[in-house]
């Protein structure tokens, strides 16, 4: 069975690397409305909404999840693996901070 990519494999047009050491990676993510990742993993990290949007995650074994985030708001997400669509209006900004440890 093939590994499963991480974000910045899966989807380069989404995720950018702002910084990188032996601790964390912080990510910009942005993701318009209607676009779509393939399917990509993450290991537990923190994430900084930057702007009001929807977004809907389906895991690998096909569960959806669809939230509704508001800027401002402060998710903690455990590692997994998931593909992410905007299903929203507007364009969807976040910062994730990806731990290593």
């Amino acid at each position: 069975m093939a590994q499963i990519p991480d974000a910045l494999q899966a989807a380069p047009d989404v995720y950018k690397l702002l910084m990188e050491n032996d601790r964390v990676r912080v990510l910009d993510v942005r993701v318009k409305p209607g676009q779509k990742t393939k399917l990509h993993s993450h290991p537990d990290r923190v994430v900084y909404v930057l702007s009001d949007h929807r977004l809907k995650f389906t895991s690998a074994d096909g569960q959806n999840k669809e939230l509704e985030l508001k800027t401002g708001q402060v998710l903690w997400i455990e590692a997994g693996e998931h593909t992410t669509e905007n299903t929203g209006k507007t364009d969807a900004r976040n910062l994730a901070v990806e731990l290593k440890e």
